[in-house]
């Protein structure tokens, strides 16, 4: 670990107890896959993630999955998981995450009009896949054989959500379709902080959604209410620029985030 990056976490390191860990998982703690069911954490990952949950005062992943695919990615217990962008929370220990009332009462409109688009030919034709996050449904491109006809497609499918009063997310070679309640990373943060008050907060993400988190504690940090944070900007070639311009620590892909996590449970020795 450098002398800069151990300087950053210091505040983390030194106080654990009122310190909070969050990270984004795909393209953050796994690596992305072309098909989604495949992605998994390294074999690392787990074991840190449970060393720190027993010094930390809260340690969590955050994410736009479902709370149950977060977890099955993951494969840890003892930390908290923020799914569907905020609309679900599981707390580390319990058996069944809390639901965002007014987000799962959109799921069966979502749903319907999510089906009707994934089967339609021109939908199978160009491989576009549908992925079911619960009341978010997602539709991949990546490893189409015509990206670009795949996108082309997905651009008026994203038209025809916005008419049907459907909100919209484009994410790194996916299109979300979801309920129209305001949800995102940032309003995550702020309840899991309200939820676990702590002094410092790190957060770790890869995409635009991540974007929203540093905005949270960019406005915590302002309140008070954090008294430092450490945003934690993984680089990639499709990641947006925003992260890197962001962060107050960037690292290069999962394998850095790796060795991020490892400083950190290293520290606690």
């Amino acid at each position: 670990m450098s002398a800069t990056t151990a300087q950053l976490l210091e505040p983390l390191t030194s106080e654990p107890r009122s310190a909070a860990l969050l990270c984004d998982i795909d393209g953050t703690l796994a690596p992305i896959v072309s098909r989604p069911e495949d992605s998994r954490v390294g074999e690392q990952v787990p074991s840190l993630l449970t060393r720190l949950s027993r010094s930390y005062g809260l340690v969590a992943c955050v994410s736009g999955r479902s709370v149950a695919e977060a977890r099955r990615i993951v494969g840890v217990d003892t930390i908290s998981y923020i799914g569907s962008h905020g609309a679900e929370i599981l707390e580390a220990g319990d058996a069944e995450p809390e639901l965002v009332e007014a987000f799962a009462s959109w799921e069966g409109q979502v749903s319907e009009f999510a089906g009707v688009r994934a089967d339609a030919p021109e939908t199978r034709r160009l491989q576009v896949r549908l992925e079911d996050k619960g009341a978010i449904k997602a539709f991949h491109w990546r490893g189409a054989p015509d990206e670009d006809a795949a996108r082309t497609l997905l651009e008026g499918v994203a038209r025809e959500a916005e008419t049907a009063g459907l909100d919209t997310h484009w994410g790194r070679k996916v299109l979300e379709i979801r309920p129209p309640v305001p949800v995102d990373k940032g309003q995550a943060v702020r309840t899991l902080l309200e939820r676990h008050p702590a002094s410092v907060a790190l957060y770790a993400g890869d995409d635009v959604t991540d974007l929203d988190a540093f905005d949270a504690l960019d406005a915590l940090t302002a309140a008070g209410s954090v008294r430092a944070a450490v945003r934690v900007g993984v680089r990639s070639a499709e990641g947006p620029a925003a992260i890197v311009k962001r962060a107050d620590l960037v690292v290069e892909g999962v394998d850095g985030l790796v060795e991020v996590l490892a400083a950190l449970a290293d520290a606690l020795r």
